[in-house]
C-alpha cells in the first residue's frame, strides 16, 4: 500500500444493495416498550429500513428487483456493536494464557507485538477478527491498535462498521517507534481517514494514564475533539493501575482525567473494573460512556466491575470482547451472557443486569457509546439496515418462551444464520458474501507459525 495507506480502496459509502425484503418467525426491535413483532417483515432501501411490521403490514414491492431474504425460523434483531476490542489481536489467541495481566502484557504480548506486527500481518488478523465477528453476528465495532490502515483496509472490505482508532503510548510501539511521534502518527491518521467511508470512523486510542502523559492525553482529546470523533481509553482494568495512578498524582484514575479535562461525553472508558461510587457518579455526571468487557477482566483476573452501580447512576454502557488474546474469542452473544450471570454473583442478585439490559448493552448501548443512536441500534423505519438473524432451529433454542432471555442465556455466535451492514448481505446462511474464510484463514496459520514457540506460556 501506499504511505496514505488508500491504494485499491475505493472511497465512499457501502456499495449498498437496492431493495432488500427481510421475513422472519418475529423481530424484536429493540425500541423501548415495543413488544416482538411475530410474522416479521422488514423492507430494505438505499440501506434504510423504510418499512417495518408483520407480513400482512408490510407488502413487497411489486418490481422485480427485490432481493427477498425469507429466514424462516428465525429471530430478526439489530446487529450487535462490540464496544471495545483490538480486532488483529486474533494473531495472538490462546499464545499466553493463564497469566495475570502485568505478566501477559510486559512479558508476552508487548515483546511479541514488538517482533511479530507489520502493515501485513495487522491486516489478515484485522481479516480474521472481522469475520469472526461477521459470523456471531457483530455488525459494528469499537477498535483500538497500530497499522491501524491496515484494518481500515480489513474493515472496509469486509462491509463492517467501525470506529478504527490509532493507538498511542508513550513508550516505542509497532509503527511508532519513537514515542514522540505519537500524537502527530495519530493525526496523520486522523487527516488520512477522515471523509473516507461512511461506514468508517477514524479515531484515538490511548492506552490508559498510566502509559500516557498527561500531554499526550489532554493532545489526544483536543484532536478528537476537533474532527468530533468520541477518545478511547482503558481506566481502571486494574488495582496496580489505581495505584499507580494515585502514586504519579495522588489522585484516583477518574479524579485525574477530571483534572486534565478529560470527563467529557465524547470519552469511551474500557473496562472500569476498580472505580469507586464516587468515581462512578463523577463519570456519570460528565456524560463520560464506559465499555463493559467482562470475560477478558475474568480471563486476566483483573476484577468485576460494579454494572449494577453503573446503571443506577445513569453511566451509558456498551458491551465489548477485548482483544482475542484476552477472551479469547469476539463473539458478543456469549459475552451477554457472561455479563448478565456475572453481575449476579458480583451483586448476589439473580435478578441483577436482567437480560433485556444485557441484550440493549450489546446493541443500543454500543450506538449511543459511538454517537450513532440515531442511526442504528434499533430495528425501525428511518434507521440504518444494520440487521442480523438468529436462528430458532436449534436443540439448545427449543422451547421458546422469552426470546430475549433466549438470546441472552442460550444462543451463541454459530446460531447467527444472516447478517447485514447498511443493507448490504455480509453473511447469508452462514455463507461469507464479502470475505474468504479459507484464503483468511490459512494467511494466518502461515503467518503465525513464524512466531515459533518463543512466546508461549509457560
Amino acid at each position: 500500500m501506499t504511505p496514505s495507506g488508500k491504494q485499491g480502496l475505493d472511497k465512499g459509502g457501502s456499495h449498498r444493495n437496492g431493495t432488500l425484503l427481510i421475513q422472519g418467525s418475529m423481530a424484536i426491535t429493540m425500541v423501548r416498550g415495543q413488544a416482538p413483532i411475530p410474522e416479521a417483515r422488514i423492507l430494505v432501501s438505499g440501506g434504510i429500513i423504510v418499512e417495518i411490521g408483520t407480513v400482512d403490514q408490510v407488502k413487497p414491492p411489486t418490481h422485480d428487483r427485490v432481493n427477498v431474504i425469507d429466514a424462516g425460523h428465525v429471530i430478526i434483531l439489530p446487529g450487535l456493536v462490540n464496544a471495545h476490542t483490538h480486532s488483529a489481536m486474533t494473531l495472538f489467541r490462546g499464545m499466553a494464557d493463564d497469566l495475570p495481566l502485568r505478566k501477559w502484557l510486559f512479558e508476552k504480548i508487548f515483546p511479541a507485538e514488538a517482533e511479530f506486527l507489520s502493515p501485513e500481518t495487522v491486516y489478515w488478523g484485522a481479516l480474521l477478527g472481522c469475520l469472526e465477528m461477521i459470523a456471531s453476528g457483530t455488525t459494528c465495532f469499537l477498535d483500538g491498535y497500530f497499522f491501524q490502515d491496515q484494518t481500515v483496509r480489513a474493515v472496509h472490505e469486509s462491509g463492517m462498521r467501525g470506529l478504527i482508532a490509532q493507538g498511542v503510548i508513550d513508550f516505542p510501539a509497532p509503527g511508532v517507534p519513537e514515542p514522540r511521534e505519537n500524537i502527530k502518527a495519530a493525526l496523520e491518521f486522523m487527516e488520512r481517514w477522515s471523509g473516507f467511508s461512511d461506514l468508517i470512523t477514524p479515531g484515538i486510542f490511548c492506552h490508559s494514564p498510566l502509559t500516557c502523559s498527561s500531554k499526550t492525553l489532554t493532545k489526544a482529546l483536543e484532536i478528537s475533539s476537533n474532527y468530533g470523533v468520541p477518545l478511547q481509553i482503558h481506566l481502571s482494568e486494574t488495582k496496580e493501575e489505581v495505584h499507580g495512578i494515585i502514586a504519579k498524582s495522588g489522585m484516583r484514575p477518574a479524579r485525574y482525567l477530571d483534572q486534565l479535562g478529560l470527563t467529557v461525553p465524547s470519552l469511551i472508558a474500557a473496562h472500569g473494573v476498580h472505580l469507586d461510587p464516587e468515581e462512578i457518579r463523577l463519570l456519570s455526571r460528565k456524560g463520560v460512556k464506559i465499555a463493559h468487557v467482562p470475560e477478558s477482566n475474568m480471563k486476566l483476573g483483573s476484577g468485576v466491575a460494579d454494572v449494577s452501580g453503573m446503571i443506577r447512576s445513569g453511566l451509558a454502557l456498551g458491551l465489548g470482547t477485548d482483544g482475542c488474546s484476552s477472551n479469547n474469542d469476539l463473539d458478543l452473544l456469549r459475552e451477554m451472557d457472561t455479563a448478565s450471570k456475572l453481575a449476579k454473583v458480583f451483586d448476589m442478585d439473580p435478578s441483577s443486569l436482567k437480560a433485556r439490559e444485557v441484550l440493549e448493552m450489546a446493541t443500543t448501548g454500543g450506538a449511543r457509546l459511538m454517537g450513532l443512536e440515531k442511526e442504528i441500534g434499533t430495528l425501525e423505519k428511518g434507521k440504518k439496515a444494520d440487521i442480523i438473524t438468529v436462528d430458532l432451529d436449534r436443540p439448545h433454542l427449543c422451547p421458546l418462551y422469552d426470546p430475549v432471555s433466549a438470546l441472552v442465556y442460550s444462543a451463541n455466535g454459530a446460531d447467527v444464520k444472516d447478517v447485514i451492514v447498511d443493507g448490504k448481505v455480509l453473511m447469508r446462511n452462514r455463507e461469507f458474501k464479502t470475505l474468504d474464510p479459507d484464503e483468511i484463514m490459512a494467511r494466518v496459520r502461515e503467518l503465525t507459525g513464524k512466531l515459533g514457540t518463543r512466546f508461549l506460556h509457560p
